[in-house]
């Protein structure tokens, strides 16, 4: 039997479908607008950084695209990419750009989960 390709595009996405423990992914920017609250900054399966999004039984777990952020009015800090932050020297590091950054958040605002969207990488369901 010669199976169309129509018939095998409906047999894979009906095969997809009903696969369980697949992931959907959903943008920060969607999901709070469909008023998902957030939780606090911390560590997700991988160890990478981020953040549970919630609305009633379903969760998210957004990871941070941040790399970097102040702490305070003198401090900063960095990330590794297995969720460890590292101090930094702000003055070395505004002295070499050339001033502050704006677009740098602040550490107390990424731990305590008032987010920008940049600050907000891909989300995944858990």
């Amino acid at each position: 039997m010669r199976l169309s390709v129509r018939h095998a595009t409906v047999l894979v996405v009906a095969f997809a479908s009903s696969v369980p423990g697949v992931a959907s992914a959903e943008s920060f920017a969607a999901l709070s607008k469909q008023g998902y609250s957030v939780g606090k900054l911390g560590p997700g399966k991988s160890g990478a950084m981020g953040w549970v999004l919630s609305n009633g039984g379903k969760r998210f777990f957004c990871k941070m695209r941040a790399s970097m952020a102040y702490s305070g009015k003198n401090g900063m800090v960095s990330f590794t990419t297995s969720g460890r932050m590292v101090k930094l020297d702000r003055g070395v590091f505004e002295a070499s750009i050339g001033g502050p950054d704006p677009t740098i958040p602040q550490l107390a605002d990424l731990q305590a989960g008032r987010l920008r969207p940049n600050d907000v990488g891909s989300c995944g369901a858990i």
